[in-house]
C-alpha cells in the first residue's frame, strides 16, 4: 500500500512540475518598416553600397533561444546609396539586369536557417540555405539577438549564383575593371 502511495505522489509531483515548465515554441514575425538591409560590393577602383528589402521574414524560438528562421527578400528593391542621379540608376539597372542579379526572372531571394548553435549569450552560429538567382547553397554567418533586435553580416560569393560580370575568375584582362567575387550583407531586424 505505501508503495502505490508513494509511486502515485511521485506521478503527481511529475505532472505539476511538467504543467508548469512547458517549453514554448515562438514564431516571431520581423518588422519589415523597422528592418534594414545593407550590401557592399568590392572593385579594384573602390566600392559601393545600397540598400534591399525584406519582403517577410520570421525567426523562431523555443522560449529565448533561437532555433530557426526564415526570410524572403525583394531583388527588385535593390538600390544604390553612394551615387545620385544618372549613375545611381545606371549603376541599379545594372544590378537588376541579367549581368547580375536578373531580377525580372528571379524577383525574390530566400534564406533559410538549416542549423542553429548557440556561441555565447545572445550569440547564435547560423547555418542556412540562401537561394539568389535560382541557384541555392550553404552559407554560415553569427547572428546576434538583443531583446526584440537582431543583427547579423554575411559574406556572399556572388559567382556561386552565376553572377560573374566582372569577376576576375572567368574574365582575364579587366585590369581596373574588376569587380570582386565576395560581397556584404549586413542585417539589422526588428521583430
Amino acid at each position: 500500500m505505501k508503495t502505490i502511495k508513494r509511486t502515485t505522489a511521485i506521478i503527481a509531483i511529475a505532472f505539476l512540475t511538467f504543467s508548469f515548465t512547458t517549453l514554448e515554441d515562438i514564431n516571431k514575425d520581423v518588422n519589415i518598416d523597422k528592418s534594414k538591409v545593407t550590401w557592399k560590393g568590392y572593385k579594384v577602383t573602390g566600392s559601393h553600397t545600397g540598400e534591399i528589402t525584406i519582403k517577410s521574414g520570421t525567426l523562431n524560438f523555443n522560449n529565448e533561444t533561437l532555433t530557426g528562421g526564415n526570410f524572403i527578400i525583394d531583388m527588385t528593391t535593390i538600390s544604390v546609396t553612394d551615387l545620385k542621379g544618372d549613375y545611381k540608376t545606371q549603376l541599379e539597372g545594372h544590378l537588376k539586369s541579367d549581368d547580375f542579379f536578373g531580377v525580372s526572372d528571379h524577383p525574390e531571394a530566400k534564406l533559410v536557417f538549416t542549423d542553429v548553435k548557440v556561441s555565447g549569450k545572445n550569440a547564435y552560429e547560423i547555418t542556412g540555405n540562401i537561394t539568389i538567382k535560382g541557384k541555392t547553397e550553404t552559407i554560415a554567418f553569427d547572428l546576434s539577438i538583443y531583446g526584440n533586435k537582431a543583427t547579423g553580416s554575411l559574406k556572399i560569393d556572388r559567382t556561386k549564383f552565376d553572377v560573374k560580370y566582372g569577376s576576375s575568375s572567368f574574365f582575364d584582362n579587366l585590369k581596373d575593371k574588376v569587380i570582386y567575387d565576395e560581397f556584404d550583407i549586413v542585417v539589422d531586424l526588428e521583430f
